[in-house]
């Protein structure tokens, strides 16, 4: 009789998890979708002191203003991506000048990189944890805390859900991709933990690199 019981109860076990994992391949591939839609923004402050953090803010102001700007009628990742590369310096001065102005000799090295990005709730969406391009801006040594958001589309710049949802889908972006980060759909930082721990199973179990 225990026996019997044992054997549901791991026959339930494996059907969860076959569920998870079906789960979480979907949730991966969306996810994976999502990110070749998106140029993330992350700014590193010098240290953790409360003048490199409140100085962090005002370089994240000014690139954050420039790059937009710059991406005013750009539709895409991708021509986004091309363009910020073509004035990758300009940004950098940008940010060396802010900090200049306010009494510092930070360097500030400006570029675009693939970075892993954990799950991130922002006020009015989130975005699911990931490898994504980002314009990556380190103040400094760049052992401080970041700041993370979204260069393209400019959703960091909107102050509601709906003029995010309205700047995520003129950018390209898919009416259930619009939902997900918005929470439109429901239930979507369950499904970002989802796409968590189905990364870091799958690269405990060694099947990517």
């Amino acid at each position: 009789m225990i026996s019997n019981k044992l054997r549901l109860w791991e026959a339930a076990l494996c059907f969860t998890f076959g569920l998870a994992l079906l789960s979480g391949v979907w949730s991966s591939a969306s996810a994976d979708a999502l990110a070749g839609q998106v140029l993330r923004l992350h700014v590193i402050a010098n240290s953790d002191s409360q003048a490199d953090q409140d100085l962090k803010l005002q370089v994240r102001d000014g690139v954050l203003a420039q790059a937009g700007t710059l991406l005013e009628n750009v539709s895409s990742r991708e021509a986004a991506e091309e363009l910020l590369t073509a004035h990758l310096e300009e940004l950098a001065r940008t940010g060396a000048d802010i900090v200049g102005g306010a009494g510092y000799e930070y360097p500030v090295s400006v570029s675009l990189e693939t970075c892993w990005f954990p799950t991130r709730v922002y006020d009015t969406f989130s975005l699911p944890a990931g490898n994504y391009r980002a314009l990556r801006v380190v103040i400094g040594a760049g052992e401080g805390q970041n700041w993370w958001c979204v260069v393209f589309p400019p959703l960091c710049l909107g102050s509601v859900t709906e003029e995010v949802a309205a700047t995520a889908a003129h950018a390209g972006l898919r009416e259930d991709q619009v939902s997900l980060i918005t929470g439109r759909d429901g239930g979507y930082v369950v499904k970002f933990k989802l796409m968590e721990w189905w990364d870091s199973l799958i690269q405990a179990l060694g099947l990517c690199q």
